[in-house]
Formats: structure tokens, sequence, C-alpha cells
């Protein structure tokens, strides 16, 4: 049966069935990780972008180039560097043989982009990444190019080492509905990526997904409902986090400098849709909202100086605005 002819109930069915052989084809080739390759998933299926922080060696790489094998999209990565130009990310237009003006796209015009370390470049080149994220076009002399569909860009950042790097303007981190982060494998994990990768021997994924299926799985999660209780608890959250406001939390007015925007109430949803229907539900609820809620806020909310010195996480602050938020 075509999926254009399945009932939006048996689609959704469908989806959950693609994504445990999704989930199997990424198992042949990454140990452990189940939580990261899910949320990496997740903001994939929901048309958004994901921050992946985490020291080298953890296969961050590997992981992205996995998943663009197993879903059959284009793939580029852009190591980030401090001489990076904008241009080196969108392209140029250069003169061609009859002397006119031509536009040869950049790298950036991929369905995956890999944006490697994207904090060792000054933030003139960060923002070019900008009107991609948020519009999927590029604007070169007054032309509009559209990126390919699907569009997905996949950020990483090394957490310990800081010489050399920019911080991501708030305006960039907020492009990004995830920031996920990773940890180091469990022994018995360590041992089984030791014994398939010393010997050379990679086991290529087989294609599971074509563009033409993640398109309208894409399509198909925008239908899928709301209840209302769900938007509310997604919004007071939010609310929560912003010191000075009638609404804060009083540990975002002693530890916060900044709350997250309106964005964060949209991720929240889009993120708990998501994370629902993998679960094999036909709507979230506030469960939901609250397995994507430390990914979407912890990059949204800025800590100030009391709570760096009395050793606050954003985790623990984000415990507190989630216990808030089921009392109400």
């Amino acid at each position: 049966m075509d999926l254009e002819k399945k009932t939006d109930i048996e689609a959704i069915e469908s989806f959950v069935e693609k994504y445990k052989v999704l989930r199997e084809e990424i198992a042949k080739v990454i140990v452990g990780q189940d939580d990261v390759v899910k949320n990496v998933l997740m903001a994939m299926f929901s048309r958004s972008h994901a921050l992946l922080i985490g020291v080298p060696g953890l296969a961050k790489t590997l992981m992205i180039t996995t998943i663009a094998k197993a879903v059959d999209m284009s793939y580029n990565r852009i190591q980030f560097t401090p001489d990076l130009m904008p241009s080196d990310i969108m392209g140029a237009e250069i003169l061609d043989d009859s002397r006119n003006f031509k536009f040869v796209k950049g790298p950036i015009f991929a369905n995956i982009v890999l944006a490697d370390e994207i904090n060792r470049t000054p933030p003139k080149t960060q923002s070019a990444l900008l009107e991609a994220m948020q519009e999927r076009s590029v604007s070169m002399n007054g032309t509009t190019y559209d990126l390919p569909n699907p569009f997905f860009v996949l950020a990483t950042q090394n957490p310990i080492e800081q010489e050399g790097t920019y911080p991501l303007p708030e305006a960039q981190q907020d492009r990004f509905m995830f920031n996920i982060m990773l940890d180091y494998p469990s022994i018995a994990e360590e041992e089984e990526i030791v014994k398939r990768t010393i010997h050379g021997d990679m086991v290529e994924p087989q294609r599971v997904l074509t563009v033409e299926e993640i398109i309208f799985y894409q399509k198909l999660l925008q239908k899928v409902p709301i209840p209302e209780n769900v938007y509310r608890y997604a919004v007071n959250l939010s609310t929560l986090t912003r010191p000075g406001t009638a609404k804060a939390h009083a540990w975002a007015n002693d530890y916060l400098s900044w709350g997250a925007g309106p964005r964060a109430s949209q991720f929240l949803i889009i993120g708990a849709r998501t994370h629902a229907v993998l679960d094999g539900k036909y709507s979230p609820d506030i469960e939901d909202v609250r397995a994507v809620a430390y990914n979407i806020l912890r990059h949204r909310i800025i800590k100030n100086y009391k709570a760096e010195a009395e050793g606050i996480t954003i985790e623990q602050i984000i415990d507190k605005l989630l216990e808030a938020a089921d009392a109400r």
C-alpha cells in the first residue's frame, strides 16, 4: 500500500516500524548512545536542528554519517575553523567562461550538514547559518536559493576545550531545537566498540528510508493532535524560566539572567509530538513534554553569577522548573 493511500493511523504505525528498523541499522555501526541517536532522529523528523556537545572520540561524526547513509540523504561535513568564511559555507559567485557570473553552491546545499566544532569559527561566519537554518534558503546578491528538502543541521562542540573558540550567540543557539549532551560509553559498550573497530571491518548500514518517505512522515507528524493541557503545560514551563516576570519561578529569579523565549514553547510541543509518536502513541501527553524539556531548555536559559558561585547546574534548575510546572 502506498503511503499516500494509508489512513493517518496506518501511516503512523508504518512510521514507528520504519523507525525501529532504522534504529537497528544504526546500531550495527554505533554502539550504545541510544538516547543520543533517538534525539538526533527526533530533531530530523521534526524538521529541526540539533547541537551535539561531547568530547572528541565519541563517534559524533560517525553517527551522523551512518544516519545519512541509512536514510539515503545527501551529506556534507563542514569543519569550522577560525579562518572559515561565509562563502566557504554558502557558496560564491564566480565568472564563467562566458564572462557571466555564476553561483557555485557551497557545502550547505545538502540534506544533512554536519557543522563540526561550530564554535571554532568567528560569529560572522556562524551567523551565515542563521538564514539557512530558519528559512531553509540562502540569499546571495539579491537572489534567493532554496536548500534541499529535507534540510537538517547537526552542529558539534567540544565542552572542555575553550581556547580559540567563540561562544555561539543566543540567536544562533535558539535555532537549534535540541542541545544534546554525549557521555562516555559504559565499560561493556567500550569493549564492544574496540572489538568492532580494531580490525578495520566496518559494517555499512542498509538504506531504510527514502527522501520522499522522510518528507511524508515529517508532514504526518504535523497532523498529530495536541491536547489543550499539553499546550498549557509547555507554555507554563517556558514562562517559569523568565526572571523578573510575574510568573517566574523563584529559582529563575535567583539563578537565571535570561529565560527561554516563545520558540522554547513551540519546540516543547513539536518535540513532545514526535517523542509520543515514536513511543507508539497517537497524541502527546505531559510526560512527552518532560522527556524533551532538558534538551530544549538547556541552551535557552542562562545562569547568572550567583548560580556559578554556588555550583548550581542548568539541570538542577530545570528539575525545579519541572516540579513547579507539575504543581500548577
